[in-house]
């Protein structure tokens, strides 16, 4: 019995095909999949807050936003700003080679530098808020709506292949690139302190990943 009904389609544009594969060739498999997840779980959040695709929020726009948020934690990367800036600046870089204008590329932009902001991200329109509220669903967090049967589809298309592990790697890799890339208190900062208390054993990241409702 197939399970595609059960859970959003990926678009099947040729900017949409041409954005996950660019995010599968800078990023590992497990970093690609959660970003491909992430719009998956936004999607349904949007359903679950009754917001309506083209009146609320921008569907293309959310998709690009989530699919390619992660591309600063990626080798290709500069390495001299935080990775969630560089990732925004590198979506910013594609989308404009796409032919994309310039207020839906701030929006992207936007979205993509203030997902790991709360308190901010929901406060700058329905993109960055269901870019935010995407990702941390694939963290777990905020799930409550999404049934088992579409946890399941969304696991089987998309696996999730020790997702944080592998995410705060590139990110603590990353840090490591330029003092610049971790400031104290921000995310990667955060990371790398706790990396480092703990001898490069399990982050608070991973620790409450692996406990959430869909593990690691």
């Amino acid at each position: 019995m197939t399970t595609s009904h059960l859970i959003p389609a990926l678009p099947d544009l040729p900017t949409a095909r041409r954005a996950v594969e660019h995010a599968q060739s800078h990023e590992s498999e497990p970093v690609a999949n959660h970003s491909v997840r992430s719009y998956l779980f936004a999607v349904l959040l949007a359903e679950h807050q009754g917001l309506r695709a083209g009146a609320d929020f921008d569907a293309d726009l959310l998709f690009h936003a989530c699919v390619l948020h992660d591309l600063g934690t990626s080798p290709s990367a500069p390495g001299q700003e935080r990775f969630e800036v560089e990732g925004a600046d590198m979506a910013a870089d594609f989308l404009t080679a796409q032919g994309y204008g310039t207020r839906d590329v701030d929006l992207v932009w936007e979205a993509i530098a203030l997902h790991t902001s709360p308190g901010i991200a929901e406060r700058r329109g329905p993109l960055a808020r269901l870019t935010r509220g995407g990702i941390a669903g694939d963290f777990g967090i905020g799930v409550d709506f999404v049934t088992d049967a579409q946890a399941e589809a969304v696991h089987l298309r998309h696996p999730r292949l020790n997702m944080a592990s592998a995410l705060v790697d590139d990110i603590v890799t990353h840090a490591a690139r330029s003092p610049r890339n971790a400031p104290r208190f921000t995310i990667a900062g955060e990371l790398v302190r706790e990396r480092g208390e703990r001898g490069g054993g399990p982050t608070t990241l991973e620790i409450a990943t692996r406990a959430s409702r869909w593990g690691e």
